[in-house]
């Protein structure tokens, strides 16, 4: 684990949309010195300037030059800083180095990773030099997976208090949402589905639910990939884009927490459309959406103005039913979720690493056993997020 390092934190692509948003978060509730000291990063030293203005940063913020395509200076970033926060994506074009640089030298890193096939590629790649050096690195520290995995481990352990057990199957299910995905979360589509065409190994890695769960199999899981009506929603639901993503990893999280979920375990994930013929129709239609990869999706760089991120919010439920009783929990943002409720949540998961005491050394992780109740208690404190029994 870095220590004596020069920085707390350092923002990787802060000229970006979401790492503009990362930096104003950062500026408007950390600009004290005393509370965390921190940097800002990209290729382009004028434009990290530009950004300090337009964001209203205090020009005490350090702006460092680091490039994807320069090695050096990666690793003087790397080196300077307890904490790499990266929105530098697609990560499988633009995260190989900085990874690898990472889990080499003890740094801690967190992003907004959405490519399970490349985080499977890291877990096999850079593992073992992680645990050496006491980097945590905690992928997917945004939309995806926060909400799904940190409401999977929220439910799962209110059940375990109530009842000494936890559920063997969990249904999640998003109950409204407002807002965009972003320009990076369709980029990183868009390059996993060409890496699955060019290399059947690579789609052989999005095909299995268990892919970031290294050796071990568990059993056959709801695909989610078509609309079905739930009597015990009342309501039709419909496949959920990001659900490719969640599944692996809450099924990661289960398998670093021991299998604390039962290596039995059943997670799927949809989101409701709403009942009768109304409902039907709004199901086929987002199953039949193809925006995300197609060339009319937003683009990187590109995102909602701030009236639309405050207009927009999340609301996933969780349920599960044990001895024939239902339990229901729900984690609500207050944001739209791609861009205004995901640079809080990757900001407070990056502080959580800096100043809360955790349990964890080094490795490779998802957010669940890394900082858990805590990183819980900093979203509800800091992020605009609710984590609610709603039935029990």
């Amino acid at each position: 684990m870095a220590e004596n390092r020069k920085y707390d934190l350092v923002v990787y692509g802060a000229t970006g949309f979401t790492g503009q948003l990362v930096a104003e978060y950062l500026a408007k509730n950390y600009a004290d010195p005393s509370s965390l000291v921190w940097a800002i990063a990209a290729r382009s030293k004028d434009k990290l300037e530009s950004i300090k203005s337009k964001m209203a940063i205090p020009s005490h913020i350090p702006s460092l030059v680091a490039d994807s395509d320069n090695l050096d200076s990666l690793e003087s970033m790397v080196k300077s800083t307890r904490v790499v926060l990266t929105t530098v994506g697609p990560y499988q074009k633009y995260g190989n180095e900085l990874v690898a640089l990472c889990a080499e030298l003890g740094t801690d890193y967190v992003d907004l990773c959405g490519e399970p096939a490349w985080m499977h590629t890291m877990i096999n790649k850079h593992q073992t030099a992680a645990e050496n050096s006491g980097a945590r690195i905690v992928f997917s520290c945004g939309f995806d997976s926060i909400p799904f995995d940190l409401g999977v481990y929220f439910l799962q352990n209110h059940i375990k208090s109530k009842t000494g057990d936890m559920a063997s199957v969990v249904k999640g299910r998003v109950r409204g949402m407002k807002g965009t995905f972003s320009g990076g979360t369709a980029a990183s589509l868009k390059a996993t589905m060409a890496a699955a065409k060019a290399d059947k190994k690579v789609m052989q890695v999005l095909m299995n639910p268990f892919s970031l769960a290294p050796g071990f199999m568990g059993p056959e899981q709801p695909l989610g990939n078509k609309p079905i009506f739930e009597e015990e929603f009342n309501s039709w639901s419909a496949p959920f884009i990001m659900a490719a993503i969640n599944t692996r990893n809450i099924h990661r999280s289960n398998y670093l927490l021991g299998h604390a979920y039962g290596e039995n375990f059943i997670y799927d994930e949809m989101m409701f459309t709403g009942p009768g013929d109304k409902g039907e129709a709004i199901a086929n239609a987002v199953a039949s959406d193809k925006s995300m990869s197609g060339d009319k999706g937003p683009k990187p760089g590109e995102g909602p103005n701030k009236d639309e991120r405050e207009a927009g919010f999340f609301d996933a439920i969780f349920a599960a039913q044990v001895d024939g009783k239902p339990y229901i929990a729900s984690v609500k943002g207050s944001m739209d979720p791609g861009y205004g409720s995901t640079s809080k949540m990757i900001s407070e998961s990056a502080i959580c690493l800096v100043k809360d005491n955790l349990a964890v050394t080094g490795g490779i992780w998802t957010t669940a056993p890394a900082m858990g109740d805590k990183l819980i208690s900093r979203l509800i404190k800091k992020a605009g997020m609710s984590f609610t029994i709603e039935k029990d």
